[in-house]
């Protein structure tokens, strides 16, 4: 394994608690302990996920997750000490992965990122050159890329992943549930989080690709090549 993870956060009892148990699961971990460190660590050291408080003595870890969507689609888990639904959705939309609570347990945090880890690179496939398409988006599966036209089009992992499964089974209806385990790996997410993802996926698909996926309500989503449903 010895996946690089990056612990931006000022508290050190919890930098060191963090590392500890990283190390014990054969990561290895960066430090840094302000927002602008996190953000210079970041280009510097190239890590698979980021792991960001919240409370930064610096500046909030908000602004540095925005920050570092601009450069890089690298996982990021936001770390605070306020169960507020408002901060968890702000933290989506700025581009993070996922939200976890201090005070939380190493373990549940730890499944929570080999779930990504899995999910960014995954293992195995048959082909390095499989893609899907749908009109005219094309996702490079092993690469994890998409295309509208000829034009790259830029998803954060959740978004990407989320996509792939929606693209990956056309007319199925997915549940909100059904997808969390899909592309988070586990159940303990605010189901809410789909809903933020989908709405940021149709606004880079833009028209008409967006229309492709499809609420379905009091049930969840489908993917559905409208080109196909014109005719």
């Amino acid at each position: 394994m010895n996946e690089k993870i990056l612990v931006v956060d000022d508290e050190e009892s919890i930098v060191e608690f963090l590392e500890t148990n990283l190390v014990k699961d054969n990561f290895s971990v960066v430090k840094a302990y302000t927002g602008e460190s996190g953000i210079d660590k970041v280009q510097k050291e190239a890590p698979e996920l980021i792991l960001l408080d919240v409370m930064l003595p610096d500046t909030d870890g908000f602004e540095v997750c925005r920050r570092i969507r601009e450069f890089t689609n690298v996982p990021i888990i936001m770390l605070t000490a306020r169960d507020e639904d408002m901060d968890k959705i702000i933290g989506l939309e700025v581009g993070a992965d996922d939200y976890v609570v201090k005070p939380f347990n190493p373990k549940e945090l730890i499944a929570r990122i080999k779930a990504i880890l899995r999910r960014v690179n995954p293992v195995g496939g048959s082909s390095r050159e499989q893609r899907i398409r749908v009109m005219n988006l094309s996702l490079d599966i092993f690469r994890r890329k998409a295309w509208i036209d000829d034009k790259l089009v830029e998803f954060a992992p959740k978004e990407y992943d989320l996509l792939l499964v929606l693209a990956s089974n056309p007319d199925r209806v997915f549940s909100r549930e059904e997808l969390l385990k899909e592309v988070w790996g586990y159940e303990f997410v605010d189901n809410r989080s789909v809903d933020v993802h989908i709405k940021y996926i149709r606004e880079k698909l833009g028209k008409p690709m967006s229309e492709c996926i499809q609420t379905v309500w009091g049930k969840g989503y489908k993917f559905v090549d409208i080109s196909k449903s014109k005719k």
